[in-house]
Order: structure tokens, then C-alpha cells, then sequence
């Protein structure tokens, strides 16, 4: 069976700061959560619009991780995939996670909310951080939720 294509888009806002890894990687860690052909984008964001974006979508008037917008799901994965860097960094220094492990994670994770996997209930969420596991550990990424 052939590998699920991937079109990937990267923008980086200035209030995202420098990242902890470069597109190719992102690539690889996005490549690797595929189920089906992908048009991806990711945007990674500072503070302000992080949580611009959740307050508008989710209701929380605060920034958050990761939020993940998909368009469609078939034929083709269309999603945005929207990374609050300074959450992400914060997050990363309290759970003692290198800043790198931790945005792959979180790649992995929006990549998979973007083919429709949630973690709604617990056997949900069960399977959804089984994938997210299995698929850290093949780039030697410990259990985040260990």
C-alpha cells in the first residue's frame, strides 16, 4: 500500500519565536500521524493570537496548545493546525520535556484530531494516546503521558 501523501504548509508568526525544529522534522512528524493523503497547514502563533483563536472557537479566554480546524476528512485530510508557541514552551519547562519532544507530540496529536480522532470519552481516549505513543517512540520520544 502506498504511503498517505502530504502537501504541507508552514507559517510562523513573530510572536512564535525561534521553533525547536526545523520544517523537515515537522514534516516527518506530521508524515508519520498520516492515515490518508493530507493538505496540512501548520501555524505557529504567539500568545495574542493563541488566544484570539480560542476564545473565538472554543470559548476560553486563553491561549491553549494545539487547536486543530479540519475541513474534511474524505477524500482527502484539509485541516489547519494552529501551535501556541509560548504555551508550548511553558507547558514543556513544568512537564520537564524537552521543548522538541514535547511540539512533536503535539504535531502527532493535531495531526490525528485532523483525520478525526478525539479524546472525548476514555476508550477514545485511550486509542488516540496508544497512536500518539506508538508513533513518538519510532523518533526515540518517550510516553508523553508516562
Amino acid at each position: 500500500m502506498a504511503r498517505p501523501r502530504l502537501s504541507l504548509q508552514i507559517q510562523i508568526e513573530p510572536g512564535a519565536g525561534r521553533l525547536p525544529a526545523d520544517r523537515p522534522q515537522l514534516r516527518r512528524w506530521a508524515a508519520a500521524a498520516l492515515e490518508s493523503d493530507a493538505r496540512l497547514v501548520m501555524r505557529f502563533v504567539g500568545e495574542s493570537e493563541g488566544r484570539e483563536l480560542n476564545h473565538r472557537f472554543r470559548g476560553r479566554n486563553q491561549p491553549t496548545n494545539v487547536l486543530t480546524f479540519d475541513y474534511e476528512v474524505e477524500p482527502m485530510v484539509v485541516a489547519d493546525i494552529v501551535f501556541c508557541m509560548p504555551v508550548v514552551r511553558r507547558e514543556a519547562r513544568a512537564q520537564g520535556k524537552t521543548q522538541r519532544d514535547h511540539l512533536a507530540h503535539l504535531v502527532v496529536h493535531g495531526v490525528l484530531h485532523a483525520h478525526g480522532h478525539d479524546h472525548g470519552n476514555d476508550a477514545d481516549a485511550h486509542r488516540m494516546e496508544a497512536r500518539e505513543v506508538a508513533i513518538l517512540r519510532r523518533f526515540g520520544i518517550d510516553d508523553p503521558y508516562a
